[in-house]
């Protein structure tokens, strides 16, 4: 078991419910989560109690792919999500458990991020730069208020 870890923190300018809805609609989730020159595909995704997700990432200078999925430990919407992650890559073993907490602030919303027993293959640091980069197009995302019409 690696102790490998990330850990993030934002506070982003957007509801919490708006924040919730980008890690649980696969369209959305496939916009932002893989870091940039990664193409992402959200292939199965049951966002309950014991529901699992299945996605992947392609390398769109290579075409090369990593498929992952997991399970929903927690779900609690628009405050928290408790999720595992296992890659399909044998050279890549062990469960990653992912908590993304949420709290309502005057501004929007405060996103913590804790990303525990990341294989070590992976090393923290290019994971969370990695992770850096998912955020950046998160806030793209979530940020802009755009009306009807």
């Amino acid at each position: 078991m690696s102790n490998n870890q990330v850990s993030l923190h934002r506070v982003i300018k957007a509801s919490p419910e708006k924040l919730y809805r980008a890690f649980i609609e696969p369209v959305a989730l496939a916009s932002w989560m893989p870091p940039y020159g990664y193409l992402g595909t959200v292939h199965q995704m049951d966002v309950k109690v014991g529901g699992t997700f299945k996605m992947s990432f392609q390398n769109f200078t290579t075409g090369n792919s990593n498929s992952f999925g997991g399970e929903y430990l927690e779900v609690k919407p628009n405050e928290l999500l408790k999720f595992t992650d296992k890659f399909d890559d044998p050279n890549m073993p062990g469960t990653i458990v992912n908590t993304i907490r949420l709290k309502k602030t005057s501004v929007g919303t405060e996103l913590e991020i804790l990303q525990e027993n990341i294989p070590a293959a992976i090393p923290a640091e290019m994971c969370y730069l990695g992770w850096q980069e998912s955020l950046e197009k998160l806030i793209k995302l979530v940020e802009p208020e755009i009306p009807e019409g």
